[in-house]
């Protein structure tokens, strides 16, 4: 078999390209790779540990399905479930931003554990792509806004829009502010879609996310795959 690095990443997963690696506990046959050295049985007990069971929690998640749903669907356990999604969103990374563009830029208010402890998703919407090229969540203040704002600054953004909240006044240089009527149409126009596609995003529900760190996951999957 061949060394190379990303033909052998391939034969992962393709039984016929690896050799017998002795068993499991349970007795059933484990393969090797020669080239990486990963291993793997031809019939997994759990389905967690499926080829594609990735891919599926990435669609549920997308999906807006919470996590009780998700791990009833794909009949895997709620703790293997979280793993999985922080596990895939870690290998996420953020879009290139071109130099130059139109940028909106919002926020959006929810709340982790309980509805007294309240977050916001700030997030920046290339206008033209509709693309979301950063985001950030936490409370309302300078230091979270300030996160997604550099991010434009260094791709010499042409031109902000923003809604009237003052904050924005001593963050964003005024030549390249604006605040005018309709000019945050897509930006709002996204918020109704992600409190429509994302379960835990609605005004009134009971999905509401638990953890700070599997919000921000969920986010970084519907956001950039």
């Amino acid at each position: 078999m061949s060394s190379n690095q990303t033909r052998c990443f391939r034969c992962v997963g393709d039984i016929p390209n690896m050799i017998k690696y002795g068993k499991t506990k349970s007795g059933n046959q484990r393969y090797i790779c020669r080239g990486c050295g990963k291993t793997r049985v031809e019939n997994y007990a759990y389905l967690a540990y499926k080829g594609d069971i990735s891919q599926n929690i990435i669609q549920l998640t997308k999906e807006g399905l919470g996590i009780r749903s998700t791990a009833r669907i794909l009949n895997i356990s709620t703790t293997t479930l979280l793993k999985r999604i922080v596990s895939i969103a870690k290998n996420i990374s953020k879009p290139i931003i071109s130099r130059g563009k139109t940028y909106e830029v919002d926020e959006m208010c929810t709340y982790i554990r309980h509805k007294k402890n309240y977050i916001w998703l700030v997030y920046a919407l290339e206008k033209n792509s509709k693309t979301v090229v950063s985001f950030n969540v936490g409370k309302r203040t300078n230091k979270t806004l300030s996160h997604v704002l550099e991010t434009l600054k260094l791709s010499e953004a042409k031109k902000i829009f923003t809604d009237r909240l003052k904050n924005y006044r001593y963050l964003i240089d005024e030549k390249l502010h604006s605040v005018k009527r309709f000019g945050t149409n897509h930006i709002e126009r996204k918020n109704l879609t992600l409190r429509t596609h994302l379960k835990r995003l609605n005004r009134r529900t009971i999905c509401f996310s638990k953890s700070l760190v599997i919000f921000t996951a969920v986010l970084k999957i519907y956001f950039w795959i």
